[in-house]
């Protein structure tokens, strides 16, 4: 396939999909390699950026996605009838933080973390599809683990963990770095 066929098909799979698309699927359906369809991905991001489109391509790890630009996300909502996402509780909000830094992690680690009960707040989060259970420790008891999804990604626009701003150094009473 020539190169401009090969670029478009990789424009169509994007918008096809509606969900994030791994480079390394993009590659195996173009029979093209890893590092192509990932430059191809990158090279369509920056076009869509450029001439203002109401679309554009987000890179989330080692996915990418089409989607709206978010200045156009009430005119989308009313035509498609959705109702405005309720934002997230203080307590949401603080086990979201600690997932995300510290991931993969047990819900004991949270709850001792924050120091009260967050199985509720956890279960609230897994339905909003912002964290998601990422296997079981090798301990007793096998507890399960958690950490942020594609999603979370998404909903604070960052296409990586390494996008997460810097915890503040602790300080103590004096003043000196701990």
């Amino acid at each position: 396939m020539e190169q401009k066929k090969i670029r478009s098909a990789v424009e169509a799979i994007l918008f096809a999909s509606g969900a994030p698309v791994e480079t390394e699927k993009i590659a195996q359906a173009l029979f093209i390699s890893d590092g192509m369809a990932q430059k191809i991905c990158e090279d369509l991001m920056q076009d869509y950026s450029r001439r203002n489109s109401g679309i554009r391509i987000v890179r989330l790890n080692d996915s990418y996605q089409m989607c709206s630009v978010e200045e156009f996300a009430d005119c989308i909502r009313t035509v498609l009838d959705l109702r405005r996402n309720t934002p997230l509780s203080q307590a949401a909000s603080e086990v979201l933080a600690v997932i995300a830094y510290n991931q993969p992690v047990t819900k004991t680690f949270v709850e001792q973390v924050r120091g009260v009960d967050c199985s509720g707040v956890v279960a609230s989060l897994i339905s909003r599809e912002l964290i998601e259970e990422k296997g079981r420790l090798e301990l007793p008891g096998r507890p399960l683990v958690y950490g942020t999804t594609e999603h979370f990604l998404r909903c604070f626009n960052i296409s990586s963990l390494d996008e997460l701003p810097p915890l503040p150094e602790d300080k103590t009473e004096d003043g000196e770095d701990t």
